[in-house]
């Protein structure tokens, strides 16, 4: 219900800016509609201007052709010469005068008297006489004959020999001397040259021209090859007893999209405010979903910094705290607003018997002169509870850094250790238990060892003791006196060595088994090997195996390991007791060796091996050996290989076992770590006598 409601309250002002950014679009999108509209409008109203602008220059210019042309007749008509002259000054007229194809001299009535023909082929009277086409030209002089005045004929279609045709118009002027009719001037014109001369190249480049009749026939036309048929224009030219109907079709067709770059740069314009506004659309609507995903990270960062175990504290530069969650505040028992002290003030959880030490740790720490890495690497120390407990934690702390990538102090994560720290006793606890009772365990495998080896001693004692009673009971001359003298003195000396032979064994058991307290010291490896090898001879002389030990010799220095004695030598007594069993069966005696080998193989490592000449370990076997109450035995327990790499584990190094390279038996291999140079080695301690 708490989610909801906030959606639920801001979805209102979401649909009404979405309404706006709605219209603020719509309104765009209908500006741009009309500026288009208007913008192909403006085209194609300045396209059809430029049509009847052509039009009208093109009809103009073709009808002062057609007058310049009457006023060329007309200087031949002003004073008739005779035949001779009068050919002779029309055929230079015909020549130069483009259009101009024929010119006749009719008498009244009406019949061709003289022609002259235009010097370029071909001619108008080459396929048809004349007499077949001349009533356009009658109808024309006889208009011309009532008005005594130039008059223009209809146009007329003239067949050529190539099988092609000209449309033409005839001129007829009539000629007049002292106000008595001599005949007519006839002009037959070919539209096509003339309206040829009359278009402007810029026009022909871009619209077809013709010339039309009533119905919408073409006479002629010029210019492009064929219009559009979008832009049109139609002009009247009136001539004197004729009209003739021009027509300029643009071979442009209707404007596009972008007709131009004045256009182009305002769509252009307006497209990128389109954009823009769709881009800042987007960004708000980005930022809104940003805010809000903002808001609810820090709710649900709030909450979950609220429900950590873990402690979260903040401090700026100078070490003072900014910030600390509930489970800090749970921690140490005060509240954020105690934890915030004034500059000066130690911090409360601080205990006062470590305030230098911890201050000169913060120092070092917020002025950077230790490494980002070592910082984040923890550590630990001891804070104290409002009521004056002291407790362990671990601190974990990094930079913090804010959005630009500047440090503004420092997040520390911290972890109460105390029911960690219990947890680790009681485990300890169990652990001396548990080693003390495989201790026991060993011993009590041991009895019957222990007893056949000191047996020899005591027997040994007793035989000596009892041969010295006889012969002090005995009375012997002076001279054999002194030999018996010689003799007890002898027996008393093995005797003293019996006991003391039996004083080493039963201290050796004693030491081993009362041994409990666990500190790690540097030693010799030599000293781990001395100690238990009486107790593993014990051992090996019930099933005959010879003993061998391989240390590193002189000039070579002797490795020094940095460990817990009593917890390696068990491990070294417990591998060798195994390889001795292993033996015991499957080996034949003169082969049973077990081998105990140290070596330095590595600056930081000293590794030890415990070498039997046994056959070796079954895969299936292999699989569970380090299993806990895993054994072959029926009298073992299952716990010496498992205590074994618990122990080693415990002081960072690694057991594992291999085939022997080259050679028959199994090899059980432990790495220690070496001991420092600066580190001093603890001197052999020579064997405690019996007492």
């Amino acid at each position: 219900m708490t989610h909801t409601e906030p959606s639920a309250l801001a979805r209102p002002g979401r649909l009404r800016r979405a309404l706006l950014w709605g219209a603020l679009l719509a309104l765009l999108a209908v500006a741009q509609a009309l500026l288009l509209a208007l913008t192909i409008s403006y085209e194609s109203a300045r396209a059809q201007d430029d049509a009847d602008a052509v039009a009208l220059e093109a009809a103009a210019e073709l009808r002062r052709e057609l007058l310049r042309q009457m006023q060329t007749l007309q200087t031949l008509a002003i004073a008739p010469q005779p035949r001779l002259s009068w050919r002779a000054a029309a055929q230079p007229l015909l020549a130069s005068r483009h259009g101009l194809e024929r010119v006749e001299w009719r008498d009244e009535k009406f019949a061709v008297a003289e022609a002259e023909d235009t010097p370029y082929a071909p001619t108008l009277a080459a396929l048809m006489p004349r007499q077949a086409l001349g009533l356009e030209a009658e109808l024309a002089c006889d208009l011309s004959r009532r008005a005594a005045s130039p008059m223009f004929s209809h146009s007329y279609f003239v067949p050529l020999p190539d099988g092609a045709g000209v449309e033409v118009i005839d001129l007829c002027l009539p000629v007049l001397a002292a106000g008595r009719e001599l005949g007519f001037l006839v002009g037959t014109m070919s539209l096509q040259r003339l309206l040829e001369s009359a278009l402007a190249p810029a026009s022909a480049r871009r619209y077809e021209i013709s010339l039309i009749e009533g119905d919408g026939a073409r006479l002629v036309r010029a210019g492009v090859p064929r219009g559009a048929g979008v832009y049109v224009a139609e002009h009247v030219i009136n001539l004197p007893g004729s009209t003739l109907r021009l027509r300029a079709d643009s071979a442009a067709g209707r404007p596009g999209l972008i007709p131009n770059l004045a256009v182009a740069l305002v769509i252009g314009l307006s497209l990128a405010l389109s954009g823009v506004v769709l881009l800042l659309a987007r960004d708000v609507r980005r930022r809104a979903f940003a805010e809000r995903a903002l808001a609810e990270a820090l709710a649900f960062r709030k909450a979950m910094e609220d429900s950590l175990s873990t402690g979260l504290r903040a401090r700026d530069l100078e070490g003072r705290i900014t910030y600390a969650n509930p489970a800090f505040c749970a921690m140490v028992g005060y509240a954020q607003d105690e934890l915030r002290v004034p500059p000066g003030r130690l911090p409360p959880y601080w205990p006062p018997e470590f305030a230098q030490t911890y201050l000169e740790r913060q120092r070092l720490r917020l002025g950077g002169s230790r490494p980002a890495q070592e910082s984040r690497e923890g550590f630990e120390t001891v804070f104290m509870r409002k009521n004056g407990e002291r407790f362990p934690v671990m601190i974990y702390e990094a930079p913090l850094v804010d959005g630009e990538g500047r440090q503004t102090g420092w997040m520390s994560a911290v972890l109460d250790l105390s029911a960690q720290r219990r947890v680790e006793e009681l485990s300890r606890q169990q652990q001396d238990r548990l080693q003390a009772t495989a201790r026991l365990a060993t011993v009590g495998e041991m009895a019957s060892l222990l007893s056949h080896e000191l047996n020899q001693p005591l027997a040994a004692i007793a035989s000596y003791a009892a041969g010295s009673l006889n012969m002090l009971d005995e009375p012997t001359p002076g001279a054999q006196e002194v030999e018996d003298r010689a003799l007890l003195r002898q027996a008393l000396e093995r005797i003293a060595e019996q006991a003391e032979r039996a004083g080493r064994v039963i201290k050796s058991v004693h030491d081993f088994v009362r041994r409990r307290e666990q500190h790690h010291e540097t030693l010799g490896v030599d000293l781990l090997i001395e100690a238990v090898l009486p107790l593993v001879r014990l051992q090996a002389r019930k099933s005959g195996t010879r003993v061998e030990v391989d240390l590193p010799q002189p000039p070579a220095r002797m490795p020094r390991v940095r460990c817990d004695r009593t917890m390696v030598e068990q491990v070294l007594l417990n591998l060798s007791r195994n390889g001795i069993q292993a033996m015991e069966t499957a080996t034949e005696p003169a082969a049973r060796v077990l081998v105990l080998r140290v070596r330095q193989t590595h600056g930081r490592w000293v590794t030890c091996s415990v070498i039997d000449a046994g056959p070796g370990i079954a895969p299936e076997v292999a699989a569970k050996l380090f299993n806990p109450f895993f054994t072959t035995r029926a009298e073992g327990m299952g716990l010496g290989l498992s205590l074994c790499r618990t122990v080693i584990e415990q002081h960072g190094g690694a057991l594992d076992f291999g085939p022997v390279p080259l050679a028959r038996g199994t090899e059980f291999r432990f790495t220690l770590p070496a001991a420092r140079e600066t580190e001093p080695v603890e001197a052999p301690t020579p064997a405690p006598s019996q007492g």
